[in-house]
């Protein structure tokens, strides 16, 4: 291991920010950065070695793989993080956008319009196949409420329902946010009331196991019955409220795109997205384009 490598992995065990998901990416896309810059021909002594030329060879790398925008933000995210970690925040300029004098980022704006739904329902028969019946729970709970993996894993029942809604933790979810969901239907109420009989007090994890284990017991079944692909499930459970809270199918579904909605179905549009956007854990109404279209 490069004495880069081995620095940053103890910078991130010093510093573990996020969910265990965002941990393990960030480890991910930094040691494979480091490994970039030997390639290049830098030799950084340490973490705190990072200067602008470093910064401005891995993204011109990338530019010339051909990376996507969305690729390249995501990884100088990481850059960013080390950078404040060492003391060097001030380095980067603050937007993807920009420049200061030492590093030119300017990437193009991400476009978050979508051409083909990657809306997906839950296999059945493939669901029957998985012998854990946490992960199946999980799945099932990702189907109903949009839910992402990790927060279908660490799901507790006893404190997320909360009469007619679901409140989940901020150390369950994306950006440490936490949000409510309504209960809606029936099929959802059986579900929860199953995962209670199952769990008791306890969270989608089995007894024998911590997250990270039932995390890889998840991987595992659902990648050995070929279920392995389930963002797909929030893409469904967007779809499906878009049409309960308008009364008509995603544009990406076929439904009319916004240019031909009439004023009054323009406000309804919007604020089906905004509702649509909490519930799944965005921030912004724009991101509810890559679920729908627009």
């Amino acid at each position: 291991m490069s004495n880069l490598k081995y620095q940053l992995q103890g910078l991130m065990l010093r510093n573990q920010d996020g969910s265990y998901s965002t941990q393990a990416g960030r480890k991910k896309a930094l040691v494979q950065l480091a490994a970039q810059l030997k390639e290049g021909g830098f030799r950084l002594k340490s973490v705190h070695s990072l200067k602008p030329k470093h910064v401005n060879y891995l993204i011109e790398r990338w530019q010339a793989e051909k990376l996507s925008p969305g690729t390249i933000k995501n990884r100088v995210g990481h850059i960013r993080w080390w950078a404040e970690k060492v003391g060097k925040s001030s380095m980067l300029p603050k937007s993807n956008n920009s420049a200061n004098q030492a590093i030119s980022i300017n990437l193009e704006k991400r476009s978050y319009i979508p051409t083909d739904s990657k809306a997906k329902e839950l296999d059945l028969a493939k669901l029957e196949k998985i012998t854990d019946h946490y992960v199946q729970l999980s799945l099932k709970l990702q189907l109903e409420f949009g839910l992402r993996r990790e927060e279908a894993i660490k799901f507790k029942p006893n404190f997320a329902i909360r009469g007619e809604q679901l409140v989940l933790k901020s150390s369950w979810t994306k950006g440490g946010r936490p949000r409510t969901l309504p209960i809606r239907t029936d099929t959802q109420r059986a579900l929860l009331k199953e995962i209670q009989q199952t769990v008791g007090g306890g969270a989608l994890i089995r007894p024998d196991k911590n997250y990270k284990q039932q995390l890889k017991s998840y991987e595992w079944q659902t990648s050995r019955v070929g279920l392995d692909k389930n963002h797909g499930l929030r893409h469904m459970y967007a779809q499906k409220r878009y049409m309960e809270l308008t009364g008509r199918q995603a544009p990406i579904s076929g439904g009319l795109k916004s240019k031909a909605l009439t004023s009054e179905q323009k406000v309804i549009d919007k604020e089906a997205r905004l509702q649509i956007s909490s519930e799944l854990g965005h921030s912004r109404e724009q991101i509810t384009a890559i679920y729908l279209g627009r």
